[in-house]
């Protein structure tokens, strides 16, 4: 339950007081109407009210927005008014204790705030309240309390103005007595108080009125009344106020109002103006009209700032939101070359001016120039506009440093003129020329140098210091987004260089590519008959050619080989620096590329009378590509053998080092010579030996270094002068597994059908190939075929389809995977199960293959008893 207001101390006096007044239960009153409009206007609130508190209920005199007329005293916030006799403001009545459950507040109209001020005619007897309420919390200002304090003062007025009525009419006539206190209570009250008869001419008025508006009673008395108004009134008075007696509509009177009134000095005074009619006599007696004048100076100065306030708000929101836009859609901007406009008018309207422009400061020969990069179109004939567009453009610099514009670019001055007619630093103007009346110009610094400057011209209020303050971050902003501008053409003609440089580079590949195309088919073709015809004489058993005949063959053939390998070196690294070159990675046993190299080499070694000495022992896998790596090995053991002595050594060594395998090619010849081993892996460098006997292209080791790089290794030397020389790599060692083995006995299985079944197998390592033959040579029921490349195999495939086709993933040229999707979509293959077989592991690669096609997937070192199992299964679908 809500607390009850206690009883003030002199709650007799005060009802005895309430009583004598006789307003309560009163037909409504216009003047207290208008004055609870007024408060609910001014403050913003929905409800207002007057009340006057009886006993047991409070009465509303006048109320605005509440319904009802009166309630119970124990229920009205008044009550603690009246009680306390002070002002009292409930910011959220949902969260006072006095309060918060009561009926108003929980139910409609949900009350949450009231603000009350005591109403009385004596200080210590309230008799009631003037309040506002709102169903939303919120707080009063110090100057909307104010406000509704004047309000109030109002109200106390008319009590007593009412009071003196009653008076008046109980005692039948005009007493001195009576005289006496009629005036005690105008001129003691706090508002203006003009009693003017039925012509208007002023009767009585108040001190607080005539220290308002700076008279003397004695200047005013019998006076028209529209003396005290200004002439847009004045003029119009005595024929409304004739209007009114004959019976008009009323305006003002019984009508509260916001007017100004003249003050003595002839500047105008806010008011607020309540007029009451009052007849002596009711029947026969002349009307007399008495008008209440509340002071709203204080009022208007707080509404004024209010509204320079809010104005300077507006404005400075605008700024902001015009740097926001320029920085934050900068590129947008710049990209519809639409930023230096958009921030020119901006600083158009921002300033309320008729022209405005924006430029950059250039270096000059002579000086500083200014590029205007946006400007109000000013032209006044077509000479004009086309020097306009020229200046828009950015094709036409302004370089004259005397110009009030040249003081500001060039001096880095402020130029600020709201007098252009007078000044002497303006120049002349050409005829046509619109006029211009106020000036400023702002330059725009980085780090203390003149970067960019802006003007406005023609606004409608002078410039001044406070606007170049206001304006700083505009020009703060420009700094930046000048600095932005050069950037991004320092970048645009980076990037234009780059360009160039791309296309000039690819030009030249392009040359480079299509120059070894040409030259290896112009030398290819000459060769193939001059080898060819060699090989003829060679072997012609009809006509034999004579020892010294088959010497000079024999040479003609070797110079072709060697022509033949120089151009294939040649194109091999032009592939490789393109970045053209294929390679499949897999786990290799070196030991067995090393034999195979040194089968190869073997005969040039005897030729040259060099022991080849491999001493490998167990020296593990790499993961590398199997043709590439012997390709190294044979380019480093062929240069040990050339560059050798006579009964030299090669030793082939290889052993770990951490994550990786090191190779490494000893030789017993002289060395290289120190000045040459910067160049080393230089191409078409023979480092001295271009005239010596060995023949060479300078293109191996460039060659070597290239491939070792792209299978993720390294390849060095070390220099022994007089005592040969070491060439090593390293390779990245293969991730270890189980190692897979021939089972002791093959599981038993049922011997197929007659006729082999025929599997494909594409694999381009040719060790991969022989473990799969020496498998199948076991397996008398099937039939292995071995391709090196994808497309052969499809080739293969189409032609006679196979049962089953292993494939490896990694393969030069056409991938497994591309084959595999190209068997399914085929008509004569789409049948035959393709098995995955490589040394790729990860599971989304798995994912991949199975994705692409394949029935299945096996790694390597391959699970042998899985393979046979599969091979059973899948052979058995197809027949």
């Amino acid at each position: 339950m809500h607390s009850s207001a206690p009883f003030p101390s002199n709650e007799p006096a005060r009802l005895a007081c309430l009583h004598q007044l006789q307003l309560l239960d009163t037909p409504p009153d216009p003047e207290f109407d208008q004055l609870v409009e007024l408060a609910c206007l001014l403050l913003n609130a929905p409800m207002g009210l007057v009340s006057l508190t009886d006993k047991e209920r409070q009465w509303f005199r006048s109320q605005r927005g509440l319904g009802a007329q009166e309630v119970p005293r124990d229920a009205a916030f008044c009550s603690w008014v009246v009680a306390d006799g002070a002002p009292l403001v409930v910011s959220d009545a949902s969260q006072d204790a006095r309060f918060a459950d009561h009926p108003l507040v929980t139910g409609k109209p949900g009350l949450r705030f009231y603000a009350g001020m005591p109403l009385y005619l004596e200080s210590d007897l309230v008799l009631g309240v003037l309040a506002i309420l709102d169903t939303r919390p919120r707080t009063l200002s110090e100057e909307e309390l104010r406000r509704l304090e004047l309000l109030a003062g109002q109200a106390r007025a008319l009590l007593r103005l009412r009071w003196k009525r009653q008076m008046l009419n109980e005692q039948g006539s005009l007493s001195d007595n009576r005289l006496a206190r009629y005036e005690a209570i105008t001129q003691g009250a706090a508002a203006g108080i003009v009693r003017i008869d039925g012509r208007g001419h002023i009767q009585e008025i108040n001190d607080y009125a005539l220290n308002l508006l700076g008279y003397q009673r004695d200047a005013l008395l019998g006076e028209n009344v529209s003396r005290l108004m200004p002439s847009r009134w004045a003029e119009h008075h005595d024929q409304y106020l004739r209007h009114y007696t004959e019976g008009g509509d009323a305006r003002v009177i019984g009508k509260g109002r916001k007017v100004a009134a003249l003050h003595r000095d002839g500047h105008s005074v806010p008011v607020h103006l309540a007029v009451g009619e009052v007849r002596l006599d009711e029947h026969h007696g002349e009307a007399e009209f008495i008008g209440i004048l509340t002071d709203l100076s204080e009022m208007h100065q707080a509404e004024l700032r209010e509204r320079q306030a809010a104005r300077q708000l507006e404005r400075q929101q605008r700024l902001l939101s015009v740097l926001h836009k320029g920085l934050t859609d900068y590129h947008a901007l710049m990209s519809g070359n639409r930023l230096w406009g958009f921030l020119q008018e901006a600083l158009r309207e921002l300033t309320g001016s008729d022209y405005s422009l924006i430029g950059e400061v250039l270096p000059g020969d002579t000086g500083p120039a200014l590029k205007i990069h946006a400007i109000t179109d000013l032209s006044w004939s077509e000479e004009s506009r086309q020097l306009m567009l020229r200046l828009q453009a950015g094709e036409m610099l302004l370089t004259n440093p005397d110009s009030m514009l040249g003081q500001v670019f060039a001096g880095g001055r402020t130029v600020l003129s709201n007098r252009m007619a007078d000044d002497p630093r303006r120049g002349g103007f050409p005829p046509g020329h619109p006029p211009l009346h106020n000036f400023l110009g702002v330059p725009i610094f980085d780090d203390g140098e003149v970067i960019g400057m802006y003007a406005i011209a023609n606004g409608r209020e002078d410039y001044d210091e406070k606007l170049v303050s206001w304006l700083e971050p505009f020009t703060s902003t420009c700094a930046l987004l000048i600095n932005l501008y050069r950037q991004l053409r320092e970048r645009e003609a980076v990037t234009e260089q780059l360009r160039q440089a791309r296309d000039q580079a690819e030009q030249a590949s392009r040359a480079k590519t299509e120059f070894l195309s040409s030259m290896s088919h112009e030398l290819r073709t000459p060769l193939n008959a001059i080898m060819g015809f060699a090989q003829l004489l060679q072997n012609n058993r009809r006509a034999p050619l004579g020892e010294r005949q088959l010497r000079q063959v024999e040479q003609i053939y070797k110079s072709g080989s060697h022509l033949l390998k120089l151009i294939n070196e040649v194109l091999d690294l032009a592939r490789i620096e393109a970045g053209r070159i294929d390679m499949s990675f897999e786990s290799i046993e070196v030991a067995d590329v090393v034999r195979e190299a040194c089968d190869i080499l073997s005969p040039m070694a005897e030729q040259h009378g060099i022991r080849l000495l491999a001493q490998m022992g167990r020296c593990g896998t790499v993961t590398a590509d199997y043709t590439r790596l012997k390709q190294v090995l044979i380019n480093l053991l062929s240069n040990a053998i050339k560059y050798n002595r006579p009964d030299g050594q090669v030793d082939i060594r290889c052993r770990r080092d951490g994550e990786r395998l090191r190779i490494s090619v000893r030789d017993t010849g002289e060395g290289i010579d120190p000045d040459y081993l910067d160049q080393l892996f230089q191409p078409f460098n023979r480092l001295g030996a271009e005239n010596g006997a060995i023949e060479g292209t300078g293109v191996g080791l460039a060659l070597t270094k290239s491939i070792v790089e792209q299978m993720q290794g390294e390849i060095g030397v070390e220099n022994f002068p007089g005592d040969g020389c070491e060439f090593w790599f390293c390779l990245p060692l293969a991730a270890s597994g189980p190692a897979a083995a021939l089972p002791q006995e093959l599981p038993s299985r049922e011997v197929a059908a007659a006729g082999g079944k025929s599997v494909l197998y594409v694999e381009d390592n040719p060790a991969n190939q022989r473990l799969l033959r020496d498998l199948f040579e076991e397996l008398d029921d099937f039939e292995l075929a071995c391709v090196h490349s994808a497309e052969l195999a499809f080739e293969m495939a189409c032609a006679s389809p196979p049962d089953l086709i292993l494939m490896d993933v990694n393969l030069p040229g056409m991938s497994g995977v591309e084959a595999a999707q190209l068997l399914g979509r085929h008509p004569r293959t789409r049948q035959v199960p393709v098995v995955a077989l490589s040394a790729n592991a990860m599971p989304a690669e798995v994912r991949q293959a199975r994705k692409a096609g394949f029935r299945d997937y096996l790694t390597k070192p391959v699970d042998i008893p899985r393979l046979l199992a599969l091979l059973d299964e899948l052979t058995g679908e197809a027949s």
